[in-house]
């Protein structure tokens, strides 16, 4: 179960360290379903500010899984990131697992080109080429190595392109570009690979659904965009 939740939370909460916040800075929020085997279980919301010249994307999330009725375990998770010129300047997530709290901060040192990442289980120095990965932004797609919002650590990526695909979520359609999302390592254990599959809404560039499998079916499906 821990491995399932740690999985879990880094799924839901990632981001990207070079924003095109220009295909962004007009929205006020994305809100998305957090659905496990075809059933919501909670959300996931970003929320947009622009700030003079920072740009600021805050997110929460809230899930509870019951199984026979009992709840087996509850996620709930802040974030907040900080963007000048395109560049993230600082990151900060708290996130209670059940009882238990995980964080990460991290801060842009412009003069070494560097991040300082300071988690509840990882700390260290990564050149600020970096990205963290996130559901808000597409250009993760376009990265080969991100950042974990959760721990803090390294993952090397390999992005695919499927094809075009057509979808209905919430009762709209959608025309999608589709694609994976795959750790770079194969020889990673499970629990620590990437693999997720990502629809870009052709016309807007923002992520309309994002799926994966781990002890069921999860998805995020976009509900509303302002």
């Amino acid at each position: 179960m821990r491995i399932l939740l740690s999985i879990i939370i880094s799924s839901i909460i990632t981001i990207n360290s070079h924003a095109d916040i220009n295909n962004y800075k007009n929205l006020n929020f994305i809100e998305m379903d957090v659905v496990h085997n075809d059933k919501i279980v909670g959300f996931n919301n970003f929320y947009f500010q622009t700030q003079g010249e920072t740009f600021i994307v805050k997110n929460e999330v809230y899930f509870s899984i019951l199984v026979l009725g009992v709840e087996v375990f509850k996620v709930k998770s802040n974030t907040e990131e900080e963007y000048k010129n395109n560049q993230l300047i600082s990151f900060k997530s708290t996130t209670f697992q059940n009882k238990k709290e995980k964080y990460v901060r991290i801060n842009y040192k412009e003069d070494a080109g560097n991040f300082i990442i300071e988690g509840s289980s990882y700390s260290g120095e990564v050149s600020a080429d970096t990205l963290l990965g996130n559901w808000w932004n597409a250009d993760i797609l376009k990265a080969d190595k991100q950042i974990s919002p959760l721990s803090g650590s390294i993952k090397k990526q390999v992005v695919s392109f499927i094809g075009d695909e057509k979808i209905l979520l919430n009762g709209n359609h959608f025309y999608t570009s589709k694609y994976t999302i795959k750790s770079k390592d194969e020889n990673l254990p499970d629990d620590k690979k990437l693999n997720f599959k990502i629809w870009i809404d052709k016309t807007s560039k923002i992520i309309v659904k994002v799926a994966y499998n781990r002890l069921g079916n999860w998805e995020y499906r976009i509900k509303k965009v302002n």
